[in-house]
């Protein structure tokens, strides 16, 4: 077992020094995914990677749920309060009071490739939902390619599925996502 894996199990004991001492050891790699995470969404976006890192990681030491059976399963809770913190704050900046009704205009001349507007974030998370009760697992897959951004490869690991399912899944997922936001947004 890894030295990861002995703190992740002392935190999740309810241990307050183990939590402070994992928080080193995996802050690189959290925060690569929320960088990566966070180079996708629109120009003028407020929330830095470096937030979001230390809001997923407060949130899943604090929260109800600390019982991390290994690192994989780790990374996959840290995917997933990483995906609830950026909905959360695209519902909050749809919101009017927040400015919902209006459109940002950057002065930059380049335009920056943006992956979803704040709408189609919830429309995400909504269909991500229904995905969820239908399969978990492609569920999950989808939370650790898209809001962890883990490659294929990684996300199988953390799933402990074969690659060549982890493909089969996230064809499938995207596929089924794509028609349920789309479908939703025809209606």
């Amino acid at each position: 077992m890894s030295d990861v894996t002995h703190l992740l199990d002392a935190a999740a004991a309810g241990d307050p020094r183990a939590a402070a001492v994992l928080l080193p050891l995996v802050y690189d790699e959290l925060r690569k995914l929320a960088a990566a995470r966070m180079a996708e969404e629109r120009p003028g976006q407020t929330l830095q990677a470096t937030a979001l890192v230390h809001e997923a990681y407060l949130r899943m030491v604090d929260g109800p749920e600390r019982a991390w059976d290994s690192r994989g399963h780790f990374f996959a809770a840290a995917a997933e309060a990483m995906r609830r913190i950026v909905v959360e704050t695209a519902r909050r900046k749809n919101r009017l009071k927040h400015g919902g009704g209006h459109e940002r205009v950057e002065v930059e001349l380049a335009e920056l490739p943006t992956r979803l507007p704040p709408d189609d974030l919830i429309a995400l998370d909504d269909a991500l939902a229904q995905l969820e009760q239908l399969d978990p697992v492609k569920a999950r897959l989808v939370t650790l390619r898209y809001f962890a951004g883990m490659t294929v490869e990684q996300a199988a690991e953390v799933l402990n599925i074969s690659r060549v399912t982890a493909h089969r899944y996230w064809t499938f997922a995207r596929a089924w996502l794509h028609q349920q936001i789309t479908g939703a947004a025809q209606e």
